[in-house]
């Protein structure tokens, strides 16, 4: 490690993020010991899958929001097909609700699992990354990805393949599995179940850098389960909306730096949504027994601290994974695999829990269901203002490391979050100026 002394006075530039999805640089400028300039800048090409929504049939959207993102699709498929039906007055009957949430279940694992062990670890272990870990670490790895492989399998099975899954729509989904089909699924969950606990107990004991952030918390609340596909958008600071006001209380606003809307709450600005923001805002509603286990490993919530986001994202791979095998030992296939659907012209929203926090969706339609409007929000999009605070909070306590290391350091601030920045750089609008 160098021996630079420490300074007041430095800036750090990092020009492209290692271990995200997409393309992203930081930008810090400090001078006299505070961050006068913080930049978290996202410069993924805009992707305009707002605008080339419009036009397009009501059946198309789940296919071509899926598109957003390889890694959480089922969360756009999901939120897009929840607005249409709400647009289209239809309600999907409970056995299909139920096999959306085992589908959201098969991401979250997959999604977390990823996270957790590819991306995030080898900064708190020391290490460049995930393969260089494996060298010392070999068994944990190996694990984490038969554990990452059983959620692939759910949304493999339900969604048609595991990646850009085909068999969602709106309504429901174009056939649904047999029994034999799923229980082949649950054994896979079940054996992989104890890593998925060790897991748990392995993060928790990590060593956190200190960080104490005042955090406005949003998710998804549901009254009587853990919230995934439906709920009313909730703060940890008292807001309680139902998702269709979802726009008179956020707003996206465009910066300089940044090919990436970013969110803020109308009122108080930056706000919080992802794995430790759901768990503040219901842990009241998770099992016992996973409070237990957060007591045993010394978690507890309210937490306020990002970097621990790896202990709330393993405690939420154990619901996933645990309530996954709950839908699967009790299913008995539907008698249909989607409710009818008639188009008109309407307005709905849509809004889901993706891995990293919440999706939100709406559309406008004409009679015949072709999409004449669309507003989608990623969650990568609604944190980056949070990310940017985290880092003026945090960069001063890091003033001692040289240079290299506290750029490390910051990155990984950045990499508690798990952003897609690919999802966030989508642009709200789209102007042509042709001859």
């Amino acid at each position: 490690m160098s021996t630079k002394p420490k300074t007041q006075s430095r800036i750090i530039d990092v020009h492209g993020l290692a271990r995200v999805e997409g393309e992203g640089a930081l930008y810090l400028k400090i001078d006299g010991g505070k961050v006068t300039e913080c930049k978290f800048k996202i410069f993924e090409p805009p992707r305009y899958f707002e605008a080339f929504l419009r036009g397009r049939s009501y059946r198309e959207v789940p296919d071509i929001t899926a598109r957003i993102c390889g890694i959480c699709p089922v969360a756009y498929q999901m939120s897009s097909a929840h607005a249409l039906e709400m647009a289209f007055g239809a309600t999907v009957d409970e056995p299909l609700r139920t096999l959306r949430r085992l589908l959201y279940c098969g991401e979250w694992i997959e999604s977390h699992v990823l996270h957790i062990f590819l991306l995030h670890l080898p900064d708190f272990l020391g290490y460049e990354s995930a393969i260089t870990m494996a060298g010392d670490h070999r068994e944990t790895v190996t694990k984490a990805l038969q554990l990452k492989k059983a959620g692939n399998e759910i949304v493999n099975v339900l969604g048609g393949r595991e990646v850009h899954p085909i068999n969602a729509r709106v309504g429901g989904f174009y056939r649904v599995p047999t029994k034999a089909e799923l229980e082949a699924v649950g054994e896979r969950l079940k054996a992989n179940r104890p890593f998925a606990v060790d897991a748990c107990k392995l993060l928790g004991g990590l060593d956190f850098p200190d960080l104490e952030v005042d955090y406005d918390s949003v998710a998804l609340r549901h009254p009587d389960e853990i919230a995934l596909n439906e709920g009313q958008v909730v703060t940890s600071r008292g807001l309680e909306v139902p998702i269709q006001h979802f726009l008179d209380h956020f707003e996206e606003v465009h910066v300089e730096h940044s090919n990436a809307l970013r969110g803020r709450l109308k009122r108080t600005g930056a706000y919080l949504v992802g794995p430790l923001a759901r768990l503040n805002i219901n842990w009241d509603l998770y099992p016992q027994y996973i409070k237990d286990l957060a007591e045993e490993i010394g978690f507890t919530i309210p937490c306020n601290n990002q970097f621990k986001s790896i202990v709330a994202r393993a405690l939420e791979t154990l619901y996933a994974l645990d309530h996954a095998i709950e839908i699967i030992d009790r299913y008995e296939r539907p008698d249909k695999p989607a409710v009818e659907i008639t188009p008109q012209a309407s307005e709905g929203h849509g809004c889901t829990e993706a891995p990293r926090g919440i999706l939100y969706h709406r559309y406008r339609t004409d009679d015949d269901g072709l999409v004449t409007d669309a507003v989608i929000c990623p969650p990568t999009a609604q944190n980056q203002l949070q990310i940017e605070a985290d880092l003026a909070a945090f960069a001063p306590s890091v003033l001692d490391l040289d240079e290299e290391q506290m750029t490390i350091r910051c990155e990984q601030l950045i990499r508690n979050y798990d952003p897609c920045i690919s999802c966030s750089a989508h642009f709200l609008k789209l102007t042509l100026d042709r001859d």
